[in-house]
């Protein structure tokens, strides 16, 4: 059973490189990896910023790649501090330590509410939102038996299993996965519900702006939170190709544990779960499969893993001639529409680690490359 007081640890930010960061990650062709290859380049996000122009350019962007206005982060960050939240930074100690160690963790989260429940490792709770009876009253059960055994619960503020997974868990702590920003919660009539979330012992979290819209591409992108925050996922009543099943998905690619709740063959809100049980998910009938298998992984330190933080000082500029032509010519036509190994990358052209990295990173810029789980990239195909 995990303590009640969970360490925390790590190091602010300051505000300038709060704003610097937030500019990085909404500047166009910038996700959450190419964030953290460019702060390893470069050193800070600052001087990546300043790089931006020419890497696009060199990686051949068809126009000028738009970054994001000191104005349009100090309008962001005033917008969370008026609406009581607060963007963290992935090395900072209010950030979830679980989800730092997954590829591609949000450099910055929007959080709001008690901050705290970030600490204690989370149990995933997601399923149905068109629920049965029984399959909500099972979720409220695990819920408040994972919630008692010192877990937080992490879901998504859905219809359903959701639902019943936060409800149940108000008093000892539940984390709500937004897909939009924190203040475009969905659905609607969950608002009420995310009030008690956040005026309680609970937490709202998302990695989107304030004022974004969900979308449908948005949801797995939540999702994939939910599965990083969370030590296992319990997913309850899912039907085929439904979101919990990418959720449960991203949880095994994430080394996390999967559970399946088993349910008749005749509902086709269970035929996803019985299906993750063919795969071997973890059978769940009771609080205590749950509450037993995770207790080992509780007991792990995940605070001294490495996470993203800015040096000290600044990287001399030009300590690496830039890549030539050839280069480029050469890492471009080992790439295709297939997903490859950086690593296999470097093998096969046999130019050095960081000329292969920074050539990728000109690429994905340029809007050129695509990236997938397990560190993974191929190219991206142009109109």
């Amino acid at each position: 059973m995990p303590s009640d007081s969970a360490k925390r640890n790590g190091v602010a930010l300051s505000d300038k490189q709060r704003i610097a960061w937030l500019r990085l990650i909404r500047s166009d062709n910038v996700g959450p990896s190419t964030f953290r290859d460019l702060i390893n380049h470069f050193g800070s996000a600052e001087a990546a910023l300043a790089a931006l122009p020419e890497l696009s350019r060199r990686g051949g962007a068809a126009r000028a790649i738009r970054i994001a206005s000191v104005e349009d982060a100090e309008r962001e960050l005033d917008r969370a501090r008026t609406f009581g939240a607060r963007l963290v930074g992935i090395g900072e100690p209010d950030y979830p330590a679980a989800l730092r160690q997954i590829d591609g963790a949000p450099p910055l989260l929007a959080m709001k509410g008690n901050r705290t429940a970030a600490s204690p490792p989370s149990v995933g709770i997601v399923g149905s939102r068109n629920a049965s009876i029984n399959g909500v009253k099972f979720a409220s059960l695990i819920a408040r038996d994972c919630g008692r055994a010192g877990y937080v619960i992490t879901s998504g503020l859905a219809r359903g299993i959701d639902t019943a997974a936060h409800r149940a868990s108000l008093e000892t702590g539940t984390i709500a996965v937004l897909a939009g920003g924190l203040d475009k919660p969905y659905p609607p009539e969950n608002v009420g519900l995310l009030d008690e979330i956040t005026s309680g012992n609970g937490l709202a979290i998302s990695e989107m702006p304030f004022g974004w819209e969900p979308r449908a591409r948005d949801f797995p992108r939540r999702n994939r939170l939910i599965a990083g925050v969370s030590l296992g996922v319990v997913v309850i009543e899912a039907a085929e190709r439904s979101g919990s099943l990418i959720t449960a998905r991203l949880a095994g690619d994430f080394g996390r544990l999967v559970f399946a709740v088993p349910g008749s063959p005749l509902d086709p809100r269970c035929h996803g779960t019985n299906g993750l049980l063919k795969q071997g998910a973890i059978v769940t009938t009771g609080s205590a499969d749950v509450i037993d298998a995770l207790a080992p992984l509780s007991q792990l330190d995940l605070l001294d893993q490495p996470v993203i933080e800015e040096p000290g000082g600044e990287r001399p500029p030009g300590d690496m001639l830039p890549p030539d032509d050839s280069d480029r010519e050469r890492i471009a036509s080992a790439l295709g529409p297939t997903p490859v190994e950086i690593d296999d990358i470097i093998r096969h052209t046999g130019l050095a680690p960081a000329t292969v990295y920074l050539v990728l990173l000109e690429l994905d810029l340029a809007g050129r490359l695509h990236r997938h789980v397990g560190g993974l990239v191929s190219l991206a195909m142009m109109d």
